[in-house]
């Protein structure tokens, strides 16, 4: 719905949300794996839908309320930290997005006065 509501709000190009980086999302960034392999997401029994960045905090989670099993609320502080992680996640991905709109813009004023110039 937001990416809607802007392309109707601002002009130009937009990413494809579903598609790859046009640009290299990785400039300046050390490009760091994932914290836990897949053996160890499988082992753990993390469901696919939760293999993200994430999941080394899920896994702790997971654990410490199995420990605390009849009063899982006492895992408040993992359900904390998985939750930080999860909205520090989603904010990466909207500067990363928002990055690449500008770099599309940039192009695309960039090639208009290419075309003008000539």
């Amino acid at each position: 719905m937001g990416n809607m509501l802007q392309q109707l709000t601002y002009p130009g190009p937009f990413p494809d949300v579903d598609g790859v980086p046009k640009f290299d999302s990785h400039f300046g960034f050390s490009g760091e794996p994932l914290p836990v392999s897949e053996e160890v997401l499988i082992a753990a029994k993390i469901p696919k839908n939760k293999r993200d960045y994430c999941a080394h905090l899920l896994i702790d989670l997971f654990a410490c309320q199995r420990k605390e099993w009849p009063v899982p609320q006492r895992c408040t502080k993992e359900l904390h930290n998985y939750d930080k992680c999860q909205y520090d996640d989603l904010t990466l991905r909207m500067k990363e997005y928002e990055r690449e709109r500008r770099l599309l813009n940039r192009e695309l004023r960039k090639q208009k006065a290419a075309q003008a110039a000539a």
